[in-house]
Protein backbone atom coordinates (compact mmCIF):
# COMPACT_ATOMS: atom_id res chain seq x y z
CA UNK A 1 0.00 0.00 0.00
CA UNK A 2 3.02 2.56 0.72
CA UNK A 3 4.72 1.83 -2.66
CA UNK A 4 5.58 5.03 -4.97
CA UNK A 5 6.86 5.46 -7.95
CA UNK A 6 10.52 6.66 -6.78
CA UNK A 7 13.04 8.34 -9.67
CA UNK A 8 16.23 6.13 -10.32
CA UNK A 9 18.95 6.79 -7.66
CA UNK A 10 21.55 7.77 -10.03
CA UNK A 11 19.30 10.44 -11.72
CA UNK A 12 20.60 13.52 -9.75
CA UNK A 13 17.07 13.72 -8.53
CA UNK A 14 16.94 13.96 -4.54
CA UNK A 15 13.74 13.95 -2.11
CA UNK A 16 12.19 16.62 -0.30
CA UNK A 17 11.29 15.33 3.31
CA UNK A 18 11.29 16.52 6.24
CA UNK A 19 13.83 19.61 5.46
CA UNK A 20 12.99 23.57 4.99
CA UNK A 21 13.53 24.65 1.34
CA UNK A 22 11.91 27.41 -0.49
CA UNK A 23 9.54 26.07 -3.22
CA UNK A 24 8.97 27.67 -6.29
CA UNK A 25 4.85 28.40 -7.37
CA UNK A 26 4.24 27.06 -10.59
CA UNK A 27 0.45 27.35 -11.05
CA UNK A 28 -2.36 29.26 -9.47
CA UNK A 29 -6.10 27.75 -9.65
CA UNK A 30 -9.33 29.15 -9.01
CA UNK A 31 -11.59 26.24 -6.92
CA UNK A 32 -14.42 28.73 -5.87
CA UNK A 33 -15.05 32.32 -4.89
CA UNK A 34 -12.93 32.64 -2.09
CA UNK A 35 -10.48 29.17 -2.69
CA UNK A 36 -7.40 28.50 -4.41
CA UNK A 37 -5.00 26.01 -5.09
CA UNK A 38 -1.40 26.85 -5.19
CA UNK A 39 1.05 24.54 -6.81
CA UNK A 40 4.92 24.15 -5.87
CA UNK A 41 8.36 22.56 -7.31
CA UNK A 42 11.52 23.16 -5.59
CA UNK A 43 14.04 24.97 -7.34
CA UNK A 44 16.88 22.23 -7.97
CA UNK A 45 15.29 19.44 -9.57
CA UNK A 46 13.90 16.63 -6.71
CA UNK A 47 10.72 14.82 -5.47
CA UNK A 48 8.45 14.87 -2.64
CA UNK A 49 8.20 11.93 -0.17
CA UNK A 50 5.22 12.26 1.93
CA UNK A 51 2.16 10.24 3.24
CA UNK A 52 -0.97 11.19 2.11
CA UNK A 53 -3.05 13.59 4.24
CA UNK A 54 0.28 15.27 5.84
CA UNK A 55 0.65 19.23 5.83
CA UNK A 56 3.40 21.37 5.36
CA UNK A 57 4.02 24.77 7.01
CA UNK A 58 4.88 28.21 5.07
CA UNK A 59 6.96 30.93 6.61
CA UNK A 60 5.82 34.00 4.65
CA UNK A 61 6.92 37.68 5.30
CA UNK A 62 4.48 40.44 5.10
CA UNK A 63 5.24 43.84 6.24
CA UNK A 64 8.17 42.69 7.52
CA UNK A 65 7.35 40.40 9.96
CA UNK A 66 7.68 36.38 9.53
CA UNK A 67 3.98 34.68 9.71
CA UNK A 68 3.95 31.08 10.28
CA UNK A 69 0.64 28.87 9.11
CA UNK A 70 0.19 25.17 8.69
CA UNK A 71 -1.47 24.17 5.43
CA UNK A 72 -2.60 20.44 4.32
CA UNK A 73 -1.53 19.10 1.05
CA UNK A 74 -4.09 18.14 -1.21
CA UNK A 75 -1.83 16.44 -3.45
CA UNK A 76 -1.01 12.78 -3.62
CA UNK A 77 2.38 11.40 -2.79
CA UNK A 78 2.10 9.27 -5.83
CA UNK A 79 2.29 12.40 -8.10
CA UNK A 80 5.53 12.89 -6.16
CA UNK A 81 6.48 15.86 -8.84
CA UNK A 82 4.53 18.22 -7.43
CA UNK A 83 3.35 19.83 -3.92
CA UNK A 84 -0.03 21.46 -3.82
CA UNK A 85 -2.07 23.17 -0.97
CA UNK A 86 -6.30 24.25 -1.10
CA UNK A 87 -6.33 27.33 0.56
CA UNK A 88 -9.71 29.64 1.47
CA UNK A 89 -8.84 32.91 1.89
CA UNK A 90 -10.75 33.52 5.83
CA UNK A 91 -11.90 36.67 6.72
CA UNK A 92 -9.49 38.27 8.84
CA UNK A 93 -7.12 35.71 7.64
CA UNK A 94 -3.85 37.36 7.45
CA UNK A 95 -1.34 34.90 5.49
CA UNK A 96 -4.24 33.54 3.61
CA UNK A 97 -5.70 36.60 2.33
CA UNK A 98 -1.90 37.54 1.27
CA UNK A 99 -1.22 34.52 -0.47
CA UNK A 100 -4.42 34.89 -2.22
CA UNK A 101 -3.87 38.53 -2.85
CA UNK A 102 0.18 38.26 -4.18
CA UNK A 103 1.01 35.08 -4.43
CA UNK A 104 1.61 34.57 -8.20
CA UNK A 105 3.87 31.82 -10.75
CA UNK A 106 7.51 32.77 -10.38
CA UNK A 107 7.23 33.36 -6.39
CA UNK A 108 8.78 31.73 -3.32
CA UNK A 109 8.37 30.59 0.26
CA UNK A 110 10.03 29.41 2.37
CA UNK A 111 8.33 25.43 3.92
CA UNK A 112 9.02 22.96 6.10
CA UNK A 113 7.47 19.59 6.33
CA UNK A 114 5.89 17.53 5.46
CA UNK A 115 4.60 16.65 9.18
CA UNK A 116 0.98 14.92 10.55
CA UNK A 117 0.20 11.79 11.45
CA UNK A 118 -3.65 12.07 9.90
CA UNK A 119 -3.69 10.06 7.62
CA UNK A 120 -4.83 6.41 6.09
CA UNK A 121 -1.22 5.03 5.63
CA UNK A 122 -1.60 4.90 9.07
CA UNK A 123 -4.41 3.42 9.44
CA UNK A 124 -4.95 0.60 6.69
CA UNK A 125 -9.06 -0.51 6.65
CA UNK A 126 -11.19 -2.55 3.82
CA UNK A 127 -13.64 -0.16 4.04
CA UNK A 128 -13.36 4.24 4.68
CA UNK A 129 -15.68 7.04 5.37
CA UNK A 130 -14.39 10.07 4.45
CA UNK A 131 -16.41 13.38 6.54
CA UNK A 132 -15.64 16.60 4.27
CA UNK A 133 -16.37 20.20 6.12
CA UNK A 134 -15.63 22.69 3.70
CA UNK A 135 -12.25 23.73 2.91
CA UNK A 136 -11.17 20.66 5.27
CA UNK A 137 -11.45 18.81 2.48
CA UNK A 138 -7.79 19.09 1.54
CA UNK A 139 -6.03 16.19 3.28
CA UNK A 140 -8.99 13.76 2.37
CA UNK A 141 -8.85 14.75 -1.48
CA UNK A 142 -4.71 13.71 -0.80
CA UNK A 143 -6.05 10.39 0.55
CA UNK A 144 -8.44 9.97 -2.15
CA UNK A 145 -6.05 10.88 -5.09
CA UNK A 146 -3.73 7.98 -2.93
CA UNK A 147 -6.02 5.46 -2.85
CA UNK A 148 -7.48 5.49 -6.85
CA UNK A 149 -3.59 5.85 -7.84
CA UNK A 150 -2.80 2.50 -6.58
CA UNK A 151 -4.98 1.35 -8.76
CA UNK A 152 -6.46 -1.17 -6.27
CA UNK A 153 -10.36 -1.02 -5.32
CA UNK A 154 -10.70 0.39 -2.24
CA UNK A 155 -14.49 1.06 -0.45
CA UNK A 156 -15.01 4.33 0.34
CA UNK A 157 -17.93 6.70 1.06
CA UNK A 158 -16.98 9.87 0.65
CA UNK A 159 -19.51 13.05 2.70
CA UNK A 160 -18.57 16.30 0.90
CA UNK A 161 -20.49 19.37 3.46
CA UNK A 162 -20.16 23.02 2.14
CA UNK A 163 -22.67 26.00 2.46
CA UNK A 164 -24.00 26.10 -1.25
CA UNK A 165 -23.90 23.81 -4.18
CA UNK A 166 -21.39 26.66 -5.33
CA UNK A 167 -18.46 26.18 -2.41
CA UNK A 168 -18.44 22.05 -2.95
CA UNK A 169 -14.83 21.96 -4.00
CA UNK A 170 -13.72 18.90 -6.10
CA UNK A 171 -16.80 17.61 -7.11
CA UNK A 172 -16.50 17.19 -11.07
CA UNK A 173 -12.88 15.01 -9.89
CA UNK A 174 -15.00 13.06 -6.96
CA UNK A 175 -17.73 12.36 -9.46
CA UNK A 176 -15.51 11.38 -12.21
CA UNK A 177 -13.73 8.62 -9.65
CA UNK A 178 -17.16 7.47 -8.44
CA UNK A 179 -18.07 7.26 -11.95
CA UNK A 180 -15.42 4.61 -12.88
CA UNK A 181 -15.08 2.60 -9.70
CA UNK A 182 -18.09 1.26 -8.10
CA UNK A 183 -16.26 1.24 -4.78
CA UNK A 184 -15.90 4.73 -4.49
CA UNK A 185 -19.04 6.88 -3.58
CA UNK A 186 -19.74 10.73 -3.07
CA UNK A 187 -22.53 12.22 -1.44
CA UNK A 188 -22.87 15.82 -1.18
CA UNK A 189 -24.49 17.28 1.38
CA UNK A 190 -24.95 22.02 0.90
CA UNK A 191 -26.81 23.97 3.88
CA UNK A 192 -28.84 25.52 1.17
CA UNK A 193 -29.13 25.66 -2.22
CA UNK A 194 -27.93 28.18 -4.48
CA UNK A 195 -30.51 31.44 -5.28
CA UNK A 196 -31.08 30.36 -8.71
CA UNK A 197 -30.73 26.59 -10.24
CA UNK A 198 -31.90 23.23 -8.56
CA UNK A 199 -30.31 21.34 -5.95
CA UNK A 200 -30.42 17.43 -6.17
CA UNK A 201 -28.17 16.68 -2.96
CA UNK A 202 -28.74 16.45 0.30
CA UNK A 203 -30.00 19.74 2.21
CA UNK A 204 -29.09 20.93 5.71
CA UNK A 205 -26.44 20.36 8.03
CA UNK A 206 -25.11 16.74 8.35
CA UNK A 207 -27.38 14.28 11.13
CA UNK A 208 -27.42 10.92 12.33
CA UNK A 209 -30.25 10.26 9.82
CA UNK A 210 -29.17 11.41 6.63
CA UNK A 211 -25.34 9.84 7.62
CA UNK A 212 -27.16 6.16 7.91
CA UNK A 213 -29.07 6.85 4.41
CA UNK A 214 -25.76 8.06 3.07
CA UNK A 215 -23.64 5.00 4.91
CA UNK A 216 -25.62 2.43 6.62
CA UNK A 217 -22.79 0.31 7.08
CA UNK A 218 -20.72 3.44 8.85
CA UNK A 219 -19.87 1.24 11.96
CA UNK A 220 -17.84 -0.82 9.91
CA UNK A 221 -15.63 1.56 8.73
CA UNK A 222 -12.79 3.55 9.60
CA UNK A 223 -13.82 7.74 9.76
CA UNK A 224 -12.23 10.24 8.79
CA UNK A 225 -13.10 13.94 9.18
CA UNK A 226 -11.95 17.34 8.29
CA UNK A 227 -13.77 20.57 8.99
CA UNK A 228 -13.95 23.84 10.56
CA UNK A 229 -14.04 22.81 14.05
CA UNK A 230 -17.90 23.27 14.83
CA UNK A 231 -18.49 20.85 12.33
CA UNK A 232 -16.06 18.12 13.75
CA UNK A 233 -17.75 18.76 17.26
CA UNK A 234 -21.21 18.24 15.67
CA UNK A 235 -19.91 14.76 13.51
CA UNK A 236 -18.43 13.41 17.40
CA UNK A 237 -22.00 14.26 19.02
CA UNK A 238 -23.50 12.20 16.19
CA UNK A 239 -21.56 9.49 16.33
CA UNK A 240 -20.82 8.94 19.94
CA UNK A 241 -24.76 9.57 20.03
CA UNK A 242 -24.97 6.18 18.00
CA UNK A 243 -22.40 4.53 19.96
CA UNK A 244 -19.53 4.10 17.47
CA UNK A 245 -16.03 3.08 18.80
CA UNK A 246 -14.30 6.46 18.43
CA UNK A 247 -11.01 4.96 18.38
CA UNK A 248 -11.59 3.93 14.50
CA UNK A 249 -12.48 8.13 14.10
CA UNK A 250 -9.78 10.27 12.87
CA UNK A 251 -9.99 13.94 12.54
CA UNK A 252 -7.06 16.76 11.98
CA UNK A 253 -7.59 20.22 13.22
CA UNK A 254 -4.98 23.44 13.77
CA UNK A 255 -7.37 25.09 16.12
CA UNK A 256 -7.44 23.39 19.28
CA UNK A 257 -6.20 20.59 21.26
CA UNK A 258 -8.43 17.05 19.78
CA UNK A 259 -7.26 14.48 22.63
CA UNK A 260 -6.02 16.19 25.68
CA UNK A 261 -8.41 15.79 28.30
CA UNK A 262 -9.03 17.51 31.61
CA UNK A 263 -8.10 14.43 33.31
CA UNK A 264 -4.84 13.70 31.25
CA UNK A 265 -4.02 17.89 32.26
CA UNK A 266 -4.43 17.56 35.73
CA UNK A 267 -1.51 14.26 35.57
CA UNK A 268 0.52 16.56 33.69
CA UNK A 269 0.62 19.51 36.42
CA UNK A 270 1.14 17.02 39.14
CA UNK A 271 4.26 16.31 37.20
CA UNK A 272 5.48 20.22 36.92
CA UNK A 273 7.35 21.41 40.12
CA UNK A 274 7.03 25.34 39.47
CA UNK A 275 9.81 25.82 41.62
CA UNK A 276 12.41 23.69 39.85
CA UNK A 277 14.69 25.57 37.63
CA UNK A 278 17.13 23.54 34.95
CA UNK A 279 19.08 24.50 32.60
CA UNK A 280 18.42 24.12 28.78
CA UNK A 281 21.53 23.51 26.30
CA UNK A 282 21.28 24.05 22.82
CA UNK A 283 24.27 22.17 20.98
CA UNK A 284 24.29 23.56 17.68
CA UNK A 285 23.80 27.25 18.50
CA UNK A 286 25.97 27.14 21.47
CA UNK A 287 23.50 28.78 24.13
CA UNK A 288 21.98 27.91 27.50
CA UNK A 289 19.51 29.50 29.58
CA UNK A 290 17.57 28.69 32.86
CA UNK A 291 14.27 27.64 33.02
CA UNK A 292 11.56 26.96 35.43
CA UNK A 293 9.56 24.27 35.44
CA UNK A 294 6.44 25.52 34.12
CA UNK A 295 8.01 26.86 30.98
CA UNK A 296 8.28 24.87 27.45
CA UNK A 297 11.29 24.39 25.50
CA UNK A 298 9.84 26.95 23.21
CA UNK A 299 9.57 29.65 25.04
CA UNK A 300 12.96 28.86 26.73
CA UNK A 301 14.50 29.26 23.10
CA UNK A 302 12.97 32.15 22.30
CA UNK A 303 13.92 34.11 25.55
CA UNK A 304 17.42 32.41 24.87
CA UNK A 305 17.22 34.56 20.92
CA UNK A 306 16.76 30.95 19.11
CA UNK A 307 14.01 30.95 16.58
CA UNK A 308 12.49 27.61 16.48
CA UNK A 309 9.42 27.38 13.75
CA UNK A 310 6.24 26.98 15.77
CA UNK A 311 2.48 27.40 14.41
CA UNK A 312 -0.42 25.61 16.03
CA UNK A 313 1.40 25.90 20.26
CA UNK A 314 -0.38 23.37 21.52
CA UNK A 315 1.20 19.76 20.26
CA UNK A 316 -0.96 19.03 16.93
CA UNK A 317 1.22 20.47 13.69
CA UNK A 318 4.29 19.17 14.83
CA UNK A 319 6.19 22.02 13.26
CA UNK A 320 8.35 23.24 16.57
CA UNK A 321 10.06 19.02 16.89
CA UNK A 322 13.65 19.19 17.70
CA UNK A 323 15.90 16.67 18.48
CA UNK A 324 17.05 15.79 22.55
CA UNK A 325 20.31 14.79 22.95
CA UNK A 326 19.91 14.31 26.83
CA UNK A 327 18.03 14.93 29.71
CA UNK A 328 13.98 14.39 30.11
CA UNK A 329 11.15 16.02 29.85
CA UNK A 330 7.50 15.97 30.07
CA UNK A 331 5.32 16.33 26.78
CA UNK A 332 1.70 17.20 26.97
CA UNK A 333 1.20 16.79 22.95
CA UNK A 334 -2.31 15.99 21.03
CA UNK A 335 -0.97 14.15 17.78
CA UNK A 336 1.72 16.20 16.27
CA UNK A 337 4.70 13.65 16.93
CA UNK A 338 4.71 9.69 16.37
CA UNK A 339 5.79 7.32 18.91
CA UNK A 340 8.74 6.45 16.70
CA UNK A 341 9.89 9.93 16.88
CA UNK A 342 9.88 10.00 20.17
CA UNK A 343 11.39 7.21 20.40
CA UNK A 344 14.45 8.76 18.67
CA UNK A 345 14.23 11.17 20.92
CA UNK A 346 12.45 13.93 19.40
CA UNK A 347 10.30 16.14 20.75
CA UNK A 348 7.39 19.00 20.42
CA UNK A 349 9.09 22.38 21.70
CA UNK A 350 5.89 23.97 22.13
CA UNK A 351 4.30 21.51 24.69
CA UNK A 352 7.77 20.16 26.46
CA UNK A 353 9.04 20.78 29.76
CA UNK A 354 12.09 20.18 30.76
CA UNK A 355 12.67 17.98 33.95
CA UNK A 356 15.87 19.19 35.02
CA UNK A 357 18.42 19.59 32.91
CA UNK A 358 17.99 19.16 28.56
CA UNK A 359 20.99 18.90 25.99
CA UNK A 360 18.72 19.79 22.11
CA UNK A 361 19.89 19.62 18.81
CA UNK A 362 19.47 23.16 18.05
Amino acid sequence: MNAILKPRADSGIKAWDSDSERLLCTMVLSDSADVKTFCFQTEQPSWFRYQAGQFITLQVEIEGVTHTRCYTLSSSPSRPVCLTITVKAEPGGKVSNWLHQHLKVGDHVQARGPSGIFSVQHSPAPKYLFLAGGVGITPLMSMTRWLFDQGRHTDVCFVQCARTPSDLLFRSELEAISARVSEFRVALVCERPNPFGAWTGYSGRLNQLMLELIAPDYFEREIFCCGPEPYMKAVRGVLQAAGFDMARYHEESFQVPVHVDAETRQHADEKVDATQTSVLRFAASGREATCSGTQTVLDVAREAGLSIPSACLFGVCGTCKVKKISGEVHMLQNGGITDEDVADGWLLACCSRPLGDVVLDC
